[in-house]
């Protein structure tokens, strides 16, 4: 008799989860001028003049604006590369982020 194992093989397949996003917010201060907000949009979240304008104007009217949704590690690093550019010049400008619900 031989040692070979005849019984059935199963396969496991790894269910691999998507990340989970996080929102990218700027809050608004009233110190940092709404030229170098609708900047920073545009340098560090490639927004356009129109979407930074915007983006700008609603985080002015309502305290804070969702940026945009990255996974953790890009928001992460986008929040702090954008308020890093306010610190450098001085200004108080803050992104934050936060899960996506």
């Amino acid at each position: 008799m031989s040692d070979v194992d005849t019984g059935t093989r199963t396969k496991v397949k790894v269910k691999t989860e998507r990340p989970r996003l996080h929102k990218v917010i700027l809050l608004n201060d009233d110190y940092t001028p709404r030229e170098f907000v609708v900047l920073v949009l545009k340098a560090v979240f490639r927004m356009s003049e129109d979407q930074a304008l915007r983006v700008m104007m609603t985080a002015h009217r309502r305290g804070a604006c969702v940026v945009a949704v990255y996974t953790k590690d890009v928001a992460e690093s986008k929040a702090t590369e954008a308020t890093e550019l306010g610190r450098t010049k001085g200004y108080p400008l803050m992104f934050t982020t936060e899960p996506e619900e």
